[in-house]
């Protein structure tokens, strides 16, 4: 069975003490940032300097996620910060395979994020251009949401259709990840887990991150069902 990652979200940290929140998680796999504009998601939280920061500041590799517009403009300067993987929506470019391919030449990997109600299909073509493809299980904009039972099966579809096309791209999901929905979401063949309430909700951060990833490898299958 593949391992599990547990990526924490920091839009659930203490924006005030982001060094110390990040050496709270110094066991997760990365740290998950959500970027966002306030225009493509009804929030607003960090940009560039912000992230420029964490990088410098934090081992951990940082893993993007980009809910803003023109992302076609905007994430490649993320790319050249050193981050690991920036993910962009695929509601929010114009140019898609350009972006992943330009991402990709910067030395990061390139992530496809998809909203709930956004269907995989039309871009199940595209899993040769990039390395990481995120479900929402949220609307994205607010931490601390209840998961979308829904989206379990747009996750098993992907899951297969990346089995399918046997390209190594991770099946990230992201929104309302707990020690109990996370069962189900590595059922349905996820392998990227975001939790930000879930993880600096608790009084040890990293031992619910080692509860989160016990419990998504205790119920992983060798494959979607």
């Amino acid at each position: 069975m593949a391992h599990c990652c547990i990526n924490p979200s920091i839009l659930s940290a203490d924006f005030a003490n982001l060094e110390h929140e990040l050496a709270r998680i110094s066991t997760a796999d990365a740290v998950h940032v959500d970027v966002m504009d306030n225009h493509f998601v009804p929030n607003l939280t960090l940009g560039l300097p912000v992230v420029q920061r964490i990088q410098q500041v934090s081992s951990l590799p940082l893993d993007i996620h980009l809910m803003i517009e023109d992302a076609d403009r905007w994430a490649p300067g993320y790319a050249e910060l050193g981050a690991a993987s920036v993910t962009f929506h695929a509601e929010a470019a114009a140019a898609p395979v350009k972006l992943a391919r330009e991402l990709r030449s910067i030395g990061a990997k390139a992530g496809l994020a998809l909203r709930p109600a956004t269907p995989v299909e039309p871009y199940l073509d595209l899993l040769g251009e990039i390395d990481l493809l995120l479900i929402m299980t949220v609307e994205p904009g607010f931490g601390g949401q209840p998961f979308l039972d829904f989206t379990l099966e747009k996750i098993r579809r992907a899951a297969r259709a990346i089995g399918a096309a046997a390209v190594p791209v991770a099946l990230q999901v992201d929104g309302g990840i707990t020690e109990e929905t996370i069962g189900r979401a590595a059922d349905a063949g996820a392998t990227v887990f975001v939790a930000g309430s879930a993880v600096y909700g608790a009084q040890q951060p990293e031992e619910a991150i080692s509860r989160l990833r016990a419990a998504a490898e205790g119920s992983a299958r060798s494959g979607p069902r």
